[in-house]
């Protein structure tokens, strides 16, 4: 939205600008009581008696003291092992007749603390609290953290690892440090984190890791958090003396057997695995003639005894199938109904890799028999890293606008969390992080009430007295919020181009990067096919026939360029340069206009913060302004570089109403930021 808006805020509770503000208190920033605030507690045990508190409903409690300031509080829970066994996390909220409040938990303890920090969050947010009934859409709301041995995190942009040092030990400090991570978690509902890398290395099932790693468990535990741990396929031969890891040999059985009761003798509540297994050169059952569902339901058997389960991801590609985009679709779907009732497939929102759009994975409405969950991005790869300001949350609902929350188990989330101090690297992308608990506990809440949600509680904002709020910073923000990630679709890849980032890091464009020796799947112009005629990969049935693999009504409308969404035009059809489009425009004066919209909205959301300064603290004023000003010269930088490129294939002047590159082609691909895929880049764009 590229409006201009009068520029004006009410803050309340906090004198921003008076101190300095890091960050580190993400969306937790309740005030606490001089007094404690009035709660009682009423536990019983199938009526025959009341039980003791567990350490969970202590939190609950004690949160609720320290920093609820409304009505006196009533928490109830029948802690009967059967009510405990068919209740769910939920919790209910109603008015007794005396004005206070009961809490009640639907089944487990954790119900009481997550309907806490509901009272907290609608107290922080300036909303009434009223009587409601809340439940989670899925029973496994999970972290994957891609964090390495050496503390290292793989897409991490936010610092090194909160849970491992260098050494492949726990850090020195990490009590207060993840006691404060696992109520951000608990605050909005998930429930478990996998510690490590899905490239996981064997020694996480070390004893001595283990031993770590039960450690971490335990800080945890109290907050309804349980820990998985990602698996190398190949451990019984890397740190078990085996000469084979096949999944039906019975020595590699009787390893896994005795490696999952070590595993639960430390950690009774462990979750579970999440296994990489045959893809980018991870090692899996294909290596020894096996199915996946061969290597996961050996996993599957061995854990079920202790109620773990196997997340066994489906992101699988090889360098000889003709489209990557297909390739999870036929190696798993032979395969639906074949898997054991504790493996859960876990399938990327979209068949490639985390795109700033792309169509969603068709093994979602494809698979009917087998148990799947979604794996959604919270980290950046590919969006800017931690420099860019983009609100993932609209991205996550287009996802649910085709698949159905009902026809899956569990949702994950890539974390994006680092010890840096604000511990996501830029201040807004604690706001995914927030928006993916909120969706994976109710996936039907937009994406404003959840941006509007955040904003409160994390920057005190209230819309100022101006009517209807209108004009005020905070509608701004929450446009900005909600326009975001549109923009840089627009700035980086619109109208459905995909996967041209620089190698390896991924950080800004290069779809001119094809190097000698490296597979051609892993080069942008695999993806954009540009060429004298147009630009896009064809998966319709005479190219690809990838669009196969949608439902048939999908399937007819992708397979036409007429009726294909223009937002995924170039993802399923080589478009011609010349074809018309909506707008009354040619495709390439359309990607041209496209491009420069998105930089245009960039310089538009720095222009709004910097209105903020004399409302905010001077330090996030001044962090989020350096890292808004960076967008805005990168999303420039994309414009320019794609723009100059497919122009020698388009051999078509940029339109005159768009902003012309500064430099030439020759000089946007020199350019080049030295960094690895463990960083986020200090600056963007310089030249």
């Amino acid at each position: 939205m590229m409006k201009k808006f009068l520029l004006s805020l009410f803050i309340t509770g906090l004198a921003l600008a008076a101190r300095a503000e890091d960050g580190h208190q993400l969306w937790l920033r309740c005030q606490s009581n001089p007094e404690p605030a009035k709660v009682q507690l009423s536990l019983w045990y199938d009526g025959c008696g009341t039980v003791n508190p567990s350490p969970t409903i202590e939190l609950a409690m004690k949160e609720l003291q320290q920093y609820w300031h409304g009505a006196p509080i009533t928490m109830e829970a029948d802690c009967g092992p059967m009510h405990w066994k068919t209740g769910d996390d939920g919790f209910t909220i109603e008015r007794k007749a005396d004005g206070g409040l009961l809490l009640k938990a639907h089944g487990r303890d954790v119900g009481l603390l997550y309907g806490a920090y509901h009272l907290l969050r609608q107290q922080q947010a300036g909303r009434p609290v009223t009587p409601c009934e809340e439940r989670p859409a899925f029973p496994l709301r999970l972290l994957n953290h891609w964090d390495n041995p050496n503390g290292t995190v793989e897409r991490g942009f936010a610092g090194r690892s909160i849970f491992w040092n260098e050494k492949g030990e726990m850090r020195n400090d990490p009590e207060e440090l993840i006691r404060t991570y696992a109520r951000a978690n608990a605050s909005v509902g998930i429930n478990g984190a996998v510690l490590n890398n899905v490239n996981a290395k064997p020694a996480a099932l070390s004893t001595e890791s283990l031993l770590k790693t039960k450690e971490i468990a335990n800080l945890l535990r109290p907050y309804g958090i349980r820990v998985y741990l990602s698996i190398n396929f190949a451990s019984p031969i890397k740190i078990g003396g085996l000469t084979t890891a096949d999944p039906l040999n019975a020595d590699v059985v009787r390893w896994w057997k005795s490696k999952v009761k070590e595993i639960y003798e430390m950690i009774p509540d462990f979750g579970g695995f999440l296994v990489k297994a045959n893809s980018e050169g991870e090692p899996g059952p294909q290596d020894f003639g096996r199915t996946h569902a061969d290597g996961a339901n050996m996993l599957g058997k061995v854990l079920k005894p202790y109620k773990g389960i196997v997340m066994w991801r489906a992101f699988v590609y090889n360098p000889q199938s003709s489209d990557r985009a297909n390739q999870a679709y036929e190696e798993f779907m032979p395969l639906d109904g074949r898997f054991a009732d504790n493996v859960i497939i876990q399938i990327k929102n979209g068949p490639i890799d985390f795109q700033p759009r792309e169509a969603y994975s068709p093994l979602f409405t494809a698979m009917q028999k087998t148990p799947m969950m979604v794996e959604f991005q919270i980290t950046q790869e590919y969006l800017g890293a931690a420099n860019h300001l983009v609100y993932l949350a609209p991205m996550w609902k287009e996802f649910f606008s085709f698949v159905k929350p009902a026809s899956l188990k569990a949702m994950a989330g890539v974390a994006n969390i680092g010890d840096d101090t604000n511990w996501c690297g830029h201040h807004f992308a604690q706001s995914n992080w927030y928006a993916f608990g909120r969706l994976a506990w109710n996936p039907s809440l937009t994406s404003e009430a959840i941006a509007d949600e955040w904003l409160r509680q994390t920057f005190s904002l209230t819309p100022d007295p101006s009517p209807k709020g209108e004009g005020s910073i905070y509608s701004q923000l929450l446009s900005v919020m909600l326009d975001s990630r549109e923009a840089c679709v627009n700035y980086m890849m619109p109208l459905g181009i995909h996967h041209i980032f620089a190698g390896g890091h991924h950080y800004g464009p290069e779809p001119w990067y094809a190097p000698q020796g490296v597979r051609a799947d892993w080069t942008p112009p695999y993806y954009h096919k540009a060429d004298g005629i147009g630009l896009g990969f064809d998966r319709t049935l005479t190219g690809s026939a990838n669009v196969k693999q949608y439902p048939e009504a999908l399937c007819r409308e992708y397979n036409d360029i007429n009726t294909c969404p223009e937002n995924l035009l170039a993802w399923f059809h080589h478009v011609p340069w010349d074809h018309q489009m909506k707008s009354g425009r040619t495709f390439w004066d359309e990607l041209c206009h496209k491009y420069d919209e998105g930089v245009r909205e960039a310089r538009h959301f720095l222009a709004v913060w910097d209105a903020m300064q004399p409302y905010v603290d001077s330090q996030r004023f001044d962090e989020v302004q350096r890292k808004l000003r960076i967008q805005a010269r990168d999303a420039e930088w994309w414009r320019d570089a794609c723009l100059l490129y497919f122009q020698t294939f388009s051999h078509r002047p940029i339109p005159q109403d768009v902003e012309h590159p500064v430099h030439n082609l020759d000089e946007m691909m020199k350019f080049n930021i030295p960094i690895g895929m463990y960083e986020n880049p200090t600056r963007g764009y310089t030249q």
